[in-house]
């Protein structure tokens, strides 16, 4: 379980594939701190830490299916990633709750700088079948963007757009996005879970 609340930008080392799976090295200023087996969240992507190296780097591996539903994918040497180690049990939930699962991916349509900020806006495919089941977004509701939680506004049946302050665009992968650039989304859990218990009790 996640809280959307990115700790770091790292650099992908390398992307190894075998068979279908693929073997991806990061880079990041808490190598030294993780175990075999601890799940980490890699632009919103839960994977498993497989190996710990002594250059402050460390292997996470993700199937076929995870390649498919992701932009993990698209990764390369020196591409950045969003990471989020899982939560403490009795920390502070800054960010909403987030589980790793990513449940599609989607297009970066526009960028507008705003007054220092900047609002991106993002376009997805979702059956109206499977929207009815929560995976949508609404108006000042949450949504996890390559893993960062973030607020939901001029939300549409097919789109959304979000506004990333400066701290947001420097700490995290957004500072590399361009029209074009396909990011993972993680839905409200909470919506899809009362989406269908309005299901059960239509």
């Amino acid at each position: 379980m996640f809280s959307g609340i990115v700790e770091e930008a790292a650099t992908v080392v390398s992307v190894t594939d075998e068979g279908g799976n693929r073997h991806i090295r990061v880079r990041c200023s808490f190598a030294d701190e993780l175990k075999i087996d601890q799940s980490v969240a890699h632009n919103g992507v839960c994977l498993t830490v497989v190996a710990i190296h002594d250059d402050a780097s460390y292997t996470v591996t993700a199937i076929r299916e995870t390649l498919d539903r992701s932009n993990l994918g698209d990764l390369v040497a020196g591409s950045k990633v969003n990471l989020e180690r899982s939560m403490v049990l009795n920390g502070r939930l800054d960010g909403h709750i987030v589980q790793g699962h990513v449940d599609c991916t989607a297009l970066c349509e526009s960028i507008e700088e705003v007054d220092g900020s900047r609002y991106y806006r993002f376009r997805y495919d979702v059956p109206r079948e499977m929207a009815a089941k929560g995976y949508m977004t609404v108006e000042k509701g949450s949504v996890t963007v390559n893993g960062v939680s973030l607020t939901v506004c001029d939300s549409e049946r097919d789109s959304f757009r979000v506004a990333i302050i400066p701290y947001t665009f420097d700490h995290t992968n957004f500072h590399t996005f361009e029209v074009g650039t396909r990011v993972n989304l993680e839905f409200d859990i909470i919506g899809k879970y009362l989406a269908r218990l309005h299901d059960f009790s239509s």
